[in-house]
């Protein structure tokens, strides 16, 4: 109920005139506020011998419950949002400083060592990554044999297929999967190291010098 000033004027008039009075309602609530305005309005001013049918005020009443549904939905949804977000910038925070394997088909070579890796979502019974130069001429072969689904990490000891120490530097991988007589598919993953993560409307962003900017999403292995 309304309180009353000395001079009989309702005090929620005078709130409703006062533009400095902080309001705390939602934009449902206040869409919900006007709606049920305009209805006793409409009710008010409807003509005795046509009134408002039944049906037809039940139908706004659910489409006002239809949108302040959604609209708190929405809210519950950025909430969520936020909330995963926060939570994936901790996670990606602890990766600094560690290996990771994301689809690409790059290995560097240094100190006579390097690393790669393959994804496999089906067995297989010959798996073969070739390393390549800059000119895409062989260097070596690497025969892994029969593999289970899943991720395989690849380390190559810097050695040529004759035998000889290749040069430090960038290179390429391709990779043959087969079962029987069946090419299986397979994902190349290239290594880095992380360094730094950051967030944006894009989402977490884990940095990886040679690489750039990864997502967290790509990550396949932490090592």
């Amino acid at each position: 109920m309304a309180t009353t000033i000395d001079n009989g004027v309702s005090q929620s008039l005078l709130d409703s005139m006062n533009p400095n009075k902080a309001t705390s309602k939602t934009t449902a609530e206040e869409a919900q506020d006007r709606f049920m305005t305009l209805l006793i309005t409409q009710m008010k001013n409807q003509d005795p011998l046509n009134p408002l049918d039944n049906a037809q005020v039940t139908s706004q009443l659910a489409q006002l419950s239809t949108v302040t549904g959604i609209d708190k939905l929405n809210t519950t949804l950025e909430t969520l949002k936020g909330s995963y977000q926060a939570s994936q910038t901790l996670q990606a925070a602890s990766m600094i400083g560690h290996g990771v394997l994301t689809p690409g088909s790059g290995t560097d070579l240094a100190e006579g060592m390097a690393l790669m890796g393959v994804e496999l979502t089906q067995p297989v019974d010959k798996l073969v990554v070739t390393i390549l130069d800059s000119n895409g001429k062989e260097v070596r072969t690497l025969d892994m044999g029969s593999q289970d689904p899943g991720t395989v990490a690849v380390p190559w000891d810097g050695k040529t297929n004759d035998g000889a120490d290749a040069e430090a530097g960038h290179y390429t991988f391709k990779i043959t999967a087969t079962l029987g007589s069946e090419t299986m598919p397979a994902t190349a993953l290239q290594f880095g190291m992380v360094t730094s993560v950051s967030t944006n409307a894009q989402g977490v962003k884990l940095n990886v010098p040679g690489q750039g900017e990864v997502d967290f999403a790509d990550v396949r292995q932490i090592l």
